[in-house]
């Protein structure tokens, strides 16, 4: 029950509505019960008028009356609290998508780098689905059947105690066979949830890479592995099934039971003449009334334990430590001649060996500086780590002389510009996504199109700026997704630059346009390239060689082409690649 308390405090903001909710369905549950009360004396009227013709045709109207009254109240009462229900789902479900979204924009990179988005996105809808159906059943039926069940007991008890006796006894059996029912639901409910958040989290892996799947014609694969997914969810939802019917036939055994010695009393009471014909009818209409919150029992206790095992993930996510602020203040003032210095900088991810050790560069203002190395060699931990993604496990960076542990993120992300290797886009506009965290008008994007040899395909798209490019800029080519990015950048107009591979998926033309694009770019900047084509870095300052995580190297490409060493090794690997296919095609 730990995560109903977790339920129950999180939605602390909201107990007002919680107040107002309550007050209202126990008034409702008054006058529900008004009615069989009434109908008590109306038919002892009813019957002292046929037996002994002293019934008073003025009481008779006067109940008949105040029965309507009390039943026209109770329904305008109840759809008043259903209103207000209805709002405090809307209010609940804003206050915890929000908490969530707040939580994941606050959770540090490593926890993107091991979770996939669609399970993560899963686990967020079912626990806000589970949590809302949990908070409507609280004020829906589990406090209308407790105080239901209190008063009609208390009723019965007043007319006769045998018959409050066994009403009562039903409740305690009802519920220990509930209780056993869902928790062996619960328990199942559990793993049946880490087979759908697997399954989700696949289907929108294998959505997003839809080209994949169909070039290397794995869609029976794909199928498959989410039909015997969805086969082991029903084979668990069958045993979940199956122990439900059991333990639900010996509920409804226990109620025949009990309801068989309840009519018996009544009945043989009002047969000797100990009960009243009114009173037997008003007995027998609070038993009936007794079975609503009966039944509603089981379904109570299976969406608490529904909401105990769907907000597992949710409260789990919940209580990750926070690492980033996104809503502190900064100073949005960008630094002039930005300087990085890495000094002894070692790092760790989680469970892994070191990936840098030692580490010490310096890049000057207005510097542009390339990282080269094998694949894996730590170039974008570099990059990670002075985009505060990732900190150090041991020495310190500093930015113009301050150390980052010093610094904000949003501050530092402030001053740096990044063009991804990967097409990072929305699904928006070409507006949107040059503007993305930029403030610019009209005259200013067009300058910044212009700057990055956009402007040309941008006007000759359908619309225009407001060309919807599709999900990660699939309407577009990928020099054209390029310098979007750079566009985007330029507008950004940050003092450090930071180029991921940007021309490595690229063909020569593309390539030679975006780099054109990127020699505007980079003017006057603090520049960091991860290279693996060399004709992109023949104009930085520095190359600072990586391998296995330390630098090995560090000059100026003329010097490092002219010593042995790993960048000479790469660059020859590169130019003789090329000198075999100018020869092929004889071509000098």
């Amino acid at each position: 029950m730990k995560n109903i308390l977790k339920i129950i405090k999180i939605s602390r903001p909201l107990y007002h509505l919680v107040a107002i909710l309550t007050v209202l369905i126990l008034v409702s549950a008054v006058l529900e019960l008004i009615a069989p009360v009434l109908s008590k004396f109306i038919v002892d009227t009813i019957v002292l008028n046929l037996s002994e013709k002293t019934g008073n045709y003025s009481t008779l109207a006067f109940l008949i009356g105040a029965s309507f009254v009390a039943s026209l109240l109770s329904l305008v009462i109840t759809t008043i609290s259903d209103r207000i229900g209805d709002h405090f789902a809307g209010r609940l479900r804003k206050f915890l998508t929000e908490k969530f979204y707040d939580k994941v924009l606050t959770l540090p990179q490593s926890y993107f780098d091991s979770e996939i988005s669609g399970k993560i996105v899963n686990q967020l809808n079912r626990g806000i689905q589970s949590i809302q159906d949990f908070m409507n059943t609280a004020s829906n039926f589990i406090l209308p059947a407790l105080l239901q069940s209190i008063f009609t007991v208390i009723i019965l008890a007043y007319y006769n105690i045998p018959i409050a006796i066994f009403t009562f006894a039903l409740f305690p059996i009802y519920m220990v066979l509930s209780y056993y029912s869902t928790v062996k639901w619960g328990k199942e409910e559990v793993k049946k949830n880490a087979i759908e958040d697997v399954s989700r989290g696949r289907i929108q892996e294998v959505i997003s890479n839809m080209a994949l799947v169909k070039s290397f014609n794995t869609e029976i694969r794909e199928f498959r592995l989410i039909a015997e997914n969805l086969t082991s969810i029903n084979k668990i939802y069958a045993r979940q099934s199956r122990n439900y019917h059991i333990f639900d036939f010996f509920r409804g055994l226990s109620l025949n039971i009990v309801l068989l010695l309840i009519n018996i009393v009544v009945f043989y009471n009002a047969f000797t003449g100990s009960l009243t014909l009114g009173s037997m009818v008003l007995i027998l209409q609070l038993v009936a009334q007794a079975r609503r919150p009966l039944f509603a029992m089981s379904f109570i206790l299976a969406r608490i334990q529904q909401a105990e095992s769907g907000s597992k993930e949710f409260f789990e996510i919940l209580s990750l430590p926070s690492k980033e602020n996104f809503d502190e203040k900064y100073d949005e003032k960008k630094i002039k001649e930005a300087k990085i210095e890495f000094n002894n900088v070692s790092f760790s991810y989680e469970k892994s060996e070191k990936v840098l050790k030692n580490v010490n560069f310096t890049i000057l203002p207005g510097e542009k500086a390339a990282l080269v190395g094998h694949s894996g060699a730590g170039k974008s931990t570099i990059v990670n780590l002075i985009l505060k993604f990732y900190d150090p496990t041991a020495g310190n960076i500093l930015l113009k002389g301050k150390n980052y542990s010093g610094l904000s993120h949003k501050f530092i992300r402030n001053n740096i510009a990044l063009v991804f290797q990967e097409n990072e886009l929305f699904s928006s506009t070409v507006r949107e996504n040059i503007t993305y965290g930029n403030k610019a008008n009209e005259k200013e994007i067009i300058e910044a199109l212009k700057l990055a040899n956009a402007l040309e395909f941008v006007k000759k798209l359908p619309k225009g700026l407001d060309s919807e490019v599709g999900e990660r800029g699939v309407r577009l080519s990928g020099g054209q997704k390029q310098r979007i990015q750079i566009a985007r950048a330029i507008l950004k107009n940050s003092p450090i630059l930071i180029l991921d591979e940007a021309t490595s998926s690229l063909d020569a033309k593309s390539e030679k346009e975006v780099q054109d694009a990127l020699e505007n770019l980079m003017e006057k900047k603090l520049v960091i390239i991860i290279a693996h084509r060399f004709s992109t870095i023949q104009n930085v300052n520095k190359i600072i060689v990586i391998d296995e995580g330390k630098i090995v190297d560090c000059a100026s490409p003329q010097k490092l082409a002219s010593k042995p060493g790993i960048y000479r090794d790469l660059l020859h690997y590169q130019v003789e690649g090329n000198r075999k296919l100018l020869e092929k095609f004889e071509i000098y």
